[in-house]
């Protein structure tokens, strides 16, 4: 039997329904009806439920999810999607610079690597709560996190109580990592390299569209990603893919597809927030958007390498509308890794304030605590992606995140420590285009030229 996941109408209208409570639209009427009709919760940790439901209840889930698109929000005049509308509450949008200019090959190879690493240290613990990832690294000595996650040494009992991903650890444990195993994390920025190559910076969304349809292989794609493919398929238009049936448009998938957007426009993070945006919206809205163009411009002022971290954060509030929930939930995150010495501290309150409310693959958590531990770790390499990854929530993205970024402020390949580099043997799976087993140094120089295209 087969159970389709991410797309499936009646696992979609519980991530929809806890979505309206998250951007101010009132569902009570709507939600008492699908628990009358016996709808249950959406999957917590699973992207599918395990048995299938009768045709009414599927026919209902797609009627309630079209309803539930028609609420009005309480946050619309404070969350814009449109960049026109971003913009204009935006009052410290970045200024043209009088001269662009294009990050060192070795430091886009430091972040292409600071990526991979990011990601690979957090693949064998995402799903995990909180609690079972500081016990597996403790139960090994690795707490507070400093290297690879590894089994060796983790009682059993402990292991059957918070197992490792099914599909990572064979990959990404200390004792297997040979190469970085592909994951999407990585496949998107191949895609948005890929994109640059074939449209330069004057791309479309519909140019995004188009590329995914020819590229993207569909069971390579999760969450708001998915629903957008098969948007496509089913021919609706781009920006309406990301509304459409897609409770996941403020998820974090458009964020972890900024990073080439912020590699291309050094110096000039509000070219590289726009970018962003046109590549975001084929997918998501609101929080969504924002989180990928504040990843973008925080991306793109620490390309310049001229910048702390601190000061990379704060450009990425910039094209932030200032009122919204991600701009709030980032400068909460940053005072309170200002404030508190221990960052498990740190950790604790962030999850007691969002956890309870969003999704583990939420933008807002993840890009909280991703620039929590950024400016805990005071952008130091280890210290990013380690924090990162010890927080929780989508352990593999927020790593990839900080790593991009404290790889960038590295400046170079070897400022990287070795425990790190030398197990990636500079090769990267993909099964985009043809990528598969390209050393970082080569896309590197491929990121290279595109920054330097007119």
């Amino acid at each position: 039997m087969l159970r389709l996941t991410w797309v499936q109408p009646e696992d979609l209208v519980g991530h929809e329904l806890r979505q309206a409570r998250l951007d101010g639209r009132d569902a009570t009427r709507i939600e008492a009806r699908w628990r009358a009709a016996g709808g249950a919760d959406a999957p917590e940790r699973a992207g599918a439920s395990p048995e299938p439901v009768s045709r009414y209840l599927r026919l209902l889930a797609e009627d309630l999810l079209d309803e539930l698109a028609e609420l009005p929000s309480d946050l619309a005049e404070l969350e814009p999607t449109a960049l026109d509308r971003i913009t204009a509450l935006c009052p410290d949008w970045p200024a043209y610079p009088a001269l662009r200019t294009a990050p060192e090959p070795d430091a886009l190879e430091a972040a292409w690597l600071g990526r991979a690493v990011g990601c690979l240290l957090g693949k064998p613990v995402e799903k995990l709560p909180l609690d079972g990832i500081r016990e597996l690294a403790r139960a090994t000595g690795n707490w507070p996190l400093t290297t690879w996650f590894t089994a060796k040494g983790v009682p059993g009992d402990l292991l059957a109580r918070h197992p490792w991903n099914r599909r990572s650890a064979p990959t990404s444990l200390a004792e297997n990592i040979d190469g970085m195993p592909e994951d999407d994390d990585l496949n998107y920025p191949l895609l948005g390299l890929l994109l640059l190559r074939r449209h330069g910076r004057a791309f479309t969304t519909d140019d995004v569209a188009r590329l995914w349809l020819d590229e993207l292989p569909p069971g390579r794609a999760f969450t708001a990603e998915r629903v957008a493919l098969r948007n496509l398929l089913a021919g609706v238009e781009p920006p309406h893919t990301a509304r459409f049936r897609n409770p996941f448009r403020e998820w974090i998938g458009a964020l972890i597809r900024a990073d080439v957007h912020g590699w291309t426009n050094a110096g000039d993070p509000g070219a590289a927030a726009a970018q962003a945006h046109r590549d975001a919206v084929l997918t998501h809205t609101s929080t969504g958007v924002h989180a990928a163009m504040f990843a973008a411009a925080v991306i793109a002022s620490a390309a310049t390498g001229t910048r702390d971290v601190h000061a990379c954060l704060r450009t990425g509030l910039t094209v932030v509308p200032p009122a919204s929930r991600l701009a709030r939930a980032v400068t909460h995150a940053v005072r309170l890794a200002e404030e508190h010495e221990d960052f498990d501290d740190v950790v604790d309150a962030l999850h007691a304030l969002y956890g309870p409310g969003h999704h583990w693959v939420h933008a807002l958590p993840n890009t909280a605590l991703t620039a929590a531990a950024l400016t805990h770790a005071d952008g130091d390499f280890t210290g990013s992606v380690c924090r990162a990854v010890s927080g929780g929530w989508d352990t593999d993205s927020n790593g990839a995140t900080a790593g991009c970024v404290a790889g960038l402020l590295a400046g170079a390949p070897d400022a990287l420590p070795e425990r790190w580099r030398a197990p990636l043997k500079n090769r990267l799976a993909s099964t985009v285009a043809d990528f598969d087993g390209t050393g970082f140094d080569t896309l590197a120089r491929l990121t290279h030229l595109e920054a330097t295209r007119p």
